[in-house]
């Protein structure tokens, strides 16, 4: 997760400079959700990037002696 907020000011802007400032990101990896609480919590804005599930070792690729 690279941010989470309850302000959705707070959150757009924090997107905005981290796509002015922050040339690493994957922006096509990057996942922004919007969790609406309704009338039980407030609605909290996340921002997180896809980090994909490693795959396992290849058991007929070992070295070869």
């Amino acid at each position: 997760m690279l941010f989470e907020t309850q302000d959705e000011v707070a959150w757009r802007a924090h997107i905005r400079d981290l796509r002015a400032t922050d040339r690493q990101i994957d922006w096509t990896a990057v996942r922004m959700d919007t969790f609406c609480g309704r009338l039980i919590r407030p609605t909290t804005y996340r921002l997180s990037v896809f980090v994909p599930t490693p795959k396992p070792p290849d058991p007929g690729r070992g070295s070869a002696a």
